[in-house]
């Protein structure tokens, strides 16, 4: 995550939407008095105790706002990327085995183990999108810009254009190593991963081929 005091943004880092990309881009705009948190690549904590001794810097919204200040909060755009969650669940697989073979060599296997063996709901890749960008009520949107992945560039050009910075072309960091989401799937693995999502899908409008 990064909160902008300069720029007057709160960008909320949702895991597998190309978040590390955007990062990079937005920090050669953030000043001292900006503050960011991250643990992969380079290591940098948030000002609050409370939020540092986190591990990583995919904050809810949620959690943010009484640091920020209901002023501040109220008045910053906050904005986040979303990502197809039939996508983003086989990038999850690929990137939690990414130092073994079991995902090249049976990746439906690998998918099944993840959605219905050994689900992980605590850990923060697993999450739901949703869970990062709503309120307390778990259904009211606190970002005001959304971007997705599937027009990445698109996204970011116009959230620039609102916050009021100059875009730039973003890089590819960190992406898993799959090809089309489509074809890892079974009826009884998309039916699944569709429960697990279900308030992604409802909230961001995508479904199993793209956008409803």
């Amino acid at each position: 995550m990064i909160i902008s005091h300069r720029h007057r943004f709160i960008f909320a880092a949702v895991p597998k939407t190309g978040t590390h990309a955007v990062r990079r881009a937005l920090r050669e705009h953030i000043g001292e008095e900006d503050c960011e948190q991250v643990g992969l690549f380079v290591e940098r904590r948030f000002p609050w105790p409370e939020l540092a001794a986190v591990g990583h810097g995919h904050f809810a919204l949620r959690q943010v706002r009484p640091f920020v200040g209901e002023e501040a909060f109220a008045g910053y755009v906050k904005f986040a990327f979303v990502r197809n969650p039939f996508d983003r669940f086989v990038s999850y697989c690929a990137f939690m085995l990414r130092q073994t073979d079991l995902f090249q060599k049976n990746p439906r296997e690998a998918m099944y183990r993840f959605a219905l063996a050994h689900p992980n709901p605590d850990h923060i890749l697993f999450r739901p999108q949703a869970s990062l960008l709503v309120d307390d009520d778990g259904q009211s949107l606190l970002a005001d810009e959304i971007g997705r992945v599937e027009d990445m560039q698109g996204s970011y050009d116009a959230i620039c254009a609102r916050i009021g910075i100059a875009s730039q072309a973003l890089e590819r960091v960190n992406a898993s190593k799959h090809g089309d989401y489509r074809r890892y799937y079974d009826q009884r693995l998309a039916e699944a991963v569709a429960r697990r999502y279900a308030a992604d899908l409802a909230l961001f409008g995508y479904t199993f081929d793209g956008l409803r």
